[in-house]
């Protein structure tokens, strides 16, 4: 294997960032900087078991708004991504991730558990910041429970409409 470039090891740590805020803009409906992860031109494939089909979104507006809509305030997300395989050509990459997810549902009563691979391309735009131009996933499991079946749970958000002001 060649050694990297400086500039590669960079591009590789930008890409490690740029998917954790993904992840991060996502969990914490930050729309406005989820939707700055993704390239204009971006194809996302999205689909779930609990979503029953596959879902296929062009453009960045589009995928934002399927997430807002989808994942509004009333629904309470949580990812985790690791071990990336990625490859830097470029202003081109490409990238594996493994992922868990947890989804609470409180209107549904569920709760939703899952693992899987997510597959992504990257473009480095003109302004220099690296952004997902292809996204798409492939499921090991996904888990569902009701939450009439766990007596005990009791969900606790803290989640806010707008952050707290900080304390000086």
């Amino acid at each position: 294997m060649a050694p990297r470039s400086l500039d590669d090891l960079s591009s590789l740590e930008d890409l490690r960032q740029l998917k954790y805020r993904y992840f991060r803009a996502l969990d914490l409906k930050r729309w406005d900087e989820f939707a700055d992860t993704l390239s204009e031109g971006i194809v996302a494939h999205y689909g779930t078991h609990a979503l029953a089909e596959p879902l296929v979104f062009q453009g960045r507006d589009a995928v934002a708004g399927f997430m807002r809509d989808a994942l509004g305030p009333a629904i309470t997300t949580v990812h985790i991504a690791n071990h990336p395989e990625i490859s830097v050509d470029g202003s081109d990459a490409s990238g594996s991730w493994n992922f868990e997810d947890t989804v609470i549902v409180p209107a549904a009563n569920r709760l939703i558990r899952g693992a899987g691979y997510y597959t992504d391309r990257y473009h480095r735009d003109d302004d220099g910041k690296w952004r997902i131009a292809e996204t798409s996933y492939e499921r090991i499991y996904e888990s569902i429970i009701s939450l009439d079946d766990v007596p005990s749970f009791q969900f606790l958000s803290h989640m806010w409409a707008t952050p707290p002001a900080a304390s000086s």
